[in-house]
């Protein structure tokens, strides 16, 4: 384990050395071969672009989906950065759009709840606000191999994100709001019954995750949308959106399902601002059985 760390970070270094623009055309190089040598999931993206945009040409979806693993490629490149990251650099990778939005929420004293998708590079993000002084905790599964797990996990933990995880992970949950903290939901991918509602996205069925609206319906934190996206220059805006307002309907599953419909339909406006920085290699369209 001990030599493997040495090694990625000694990887790590002599990638991070190279000019930023070079980094960008490494990882679109990555991305490149994913997409069209190893082609990698590459049915998947091009169909799952085409239910959200069923007007494109075949040659408009096969580009995006180019682009938008050109854009994981720079994703992988970046995690390079991880083990030397501090926070006098955050300014340097990152602007930080609509902080306030959370320092204001979390006045309340009742924690707050980030709603987030796969756009943009969010784990770079969520280190650059662990590092800013936000008390970050990030539902995230683990790795099945434990050096992995252990070296992925130490090397974002020693930036002060805390991590949950999304099994069972309730009392962690309401315990991290209780102290005032700040929990980051990724609510984009799929997710069946019992613990998933049927909804839509971009206008077609499918399931999606209920724990962010019944957490949020028992604790009355607040909940923010948050997403990241990289510019041309490689240069990343992470922007944090004012308060969604919460709205009960006529019972309380009716209200969950209304406001997971609501999250939904806020992702897939984020998604359509930048389409090709989202990752379209899940299975988000997955049949709802009930």
């Amino acid at each position: 384990m001990r030599l493997i760390a040495w090694f990625a970070r000694a990887v790590s270094f002599i990638v991070i050395c190279f000019p930023r623009r070079w980094q960008l055309w490494l990882g679109d190089i990555i991305g490149i071969i994913w997409f069209d040598v190893l082609r990698i999931r590459r049915d998947l993206v091009i169909a799952n672009i085409g239910r959200a945009f069923p007007q494109m040409t075949l040659s408009e979806k096969v580009k995006l989906g180019r682009r938008s693993l050109c854009h994981q490629g720079r994703t992988l490149i970046e995690f390079c950065h991880f083990p030397f990251f501090e926070k006098q650099d955050v300014d340097h990778h990152f602007d930080l759009v609509g902080v306030d939005h959370v320092h204001k929420a979390l006045e309340q004293g009742k924690g707050v709840c980030l709603m987030t998708c796969h756009v943009g590079s969010g784990d770079f993000a969520t280190a650059a606000l662990s590092l800013k002084g936000l008390p970050i905790y990030l539902i995230s599964k683990e790795f099945k191999l434990k050096w992995l797990n252990d070296y992925w996990f130490g090397l974002r933990g020693r930036m002060g994100t805390k991590f949950i995880k999304p099994r069972n992970s309730s009392y962690e949950i309401l315990k991290a709001l209780k102290d005032n903290g700040v929990v980051i939901f990724v609510q984009d991918q799929f997710m069946g019954p019992p613990v998933g509602a049927k909804t839509t996205f971009f206008g077609i069925e499918t399931g999606s995750a209920l724990g962010l609206s019944v957490i949020a319906r028992k604790t009355k934190s607040p909940i923010l949308p948050i997403y990241t996206y990289r510019r041309d220059d490689g240069h990343q805006v992470v922007a944090i959106e004012e308060e969604i307002p919460w709205e009960e309907k006529g019972n309380k599953e009716a209200t969950l399902v209304h406001m997971t419909q609501v999250f939904n339909d806020r992702i897939e406006e984020m998604v359509r601002l930048h389409p090709d920085q989202w990752m379209w290699l899940h299975r988000r369209w997955k049949r709802f059985k009930h």
